[in-house]
């Protein structure tokens, strides 16, 4: 996306919100191509323990969103990139094409949300960390105006083409798999969801590429049902670095599944200003995804 920025004549300023789990290979893809491109990077790194200390609440929650603090943290750092350069517009990398929507049921987040769950289960001060409360997110929105594009929705965007692009130009490296780049991450897709909730999500990349043609039906059954591919040690690095013992491990993972609904949130009052994020959605100054995920009730079999 970087790359067709520049190409179009803009000039990009890179965001990254670092929760300090980055693989190797995620910091050298960075600078690689940014340095190739000459852009300007930005970047918020929180301090590891309080990133940790998140980490920890949300797994002693018993909830699905481990990676919550990750997702709303890279929201409101975006913004605050752009407001601070005096930008008025985002692109988002998301492809609706190759990715699709992941349903609300255990993939929800908001600023309440994670402060619910941090002040019940956390141990440190947020200090370092960017969260973004209702009040922020409605500034952002209506008062400084930062309207959020993406490209990919409206390209024949190819992830294939895209990665071999990308090695071949930039010397970018594959880092195996959907998000793999950050170890929290690769965690919570290989480890946390299959078995404790029952989750794969390699079920939106599969189906996009039986959707669009790019795979059949069968083969992605088939890759589906294979083990997802998981880091040697990453447990392991997982329990040292949150200093969880295996007993303490073992019993949240047996331990039922808590939902988001089971904490404070900001949904009932996404719910009831639905209008005005209608229209905020349409402008482009909120995700249509947020409009369509977070604005309408939920059913509590879907959650």
């Amino acid at each position: 996306m970087l790359y067709l920025a520049k190409k179009h004549g803009l000039r990009p300023l890179a965001v990254h919100y670092d929760n300090t789990w980055n693989t190797s290979i995620a910091t050298q893809n960075i600078r690689k191509v940014l340095s190739a491109l000459d852009i300007d990077l930005y970047t918020h790194v929180i301090d590891n323990k309080e990133a940790d200390d998140l980490f920890r609440a949300f797994f002693f929650a018993g909830v699905a969103e481990i990676e919550a603090p990750t997702d709303l943290a890279l929201a409101e750092t975006i913004y605050r990139a752009a407001w601070k350069h005096g930008i008025k517009y985002v692109l988002e990398g998301h492809s609706f094409l190759t990715e699709g929507i992941t349903p609300v049921g255990r993939n929800y987040f908001d600023g309440k949300y994670i402060k619910s769950i941090h002040k019940k289960f956390g141990s440190l001060p947020m200090r370092t960390y960017p969260l973004m409360s209702f009040a922020r997110f409605i500034w952002w929105s209506c008062i400084a105006r930062i309207k959020k594009i993406r490209p990919f929705w409206y390209l024949n965007y190819d992830k294939k083409e895209a990665r071999s692009f990308l090695e071949k130009e930039f010397g970018w490296q594959y880092y195996g798999g959907h998000h793999l780049e950050n170890r929290m991450t690769a965690f919570f897709h290989g480890i946390y969801a299959p078995r404790k909730f029952g989750m794969d999500f390699r079920n939106n990349t599969l189906a996009a590429q039986a959707r669009l043609g790019k795979m059949t039906r069968e083969n992605a059954w088939k890759t589906y049902n294979q083990p997802p591919v998981i880091e040697r040690s990453l447990l392991e690095y997982f329990l040292k670095r949150l200093k969880i013992s295996r007993q303490q491990y073992d019993e949240v993972m047996q331990t039922p599944p808590k939902s988001w609904m089971d904490f404070p949130t900001y949904k009932k009052r996404f719910e009831l200003l639905r209008p005005l994020f209608a229209v905020l959605a349409k402008a482009n100054l909120v995700p249509m995804s947020f409009y369509l995920k977070y604005c309408f009730p939920v059913k509590i079999n879907e959650a």
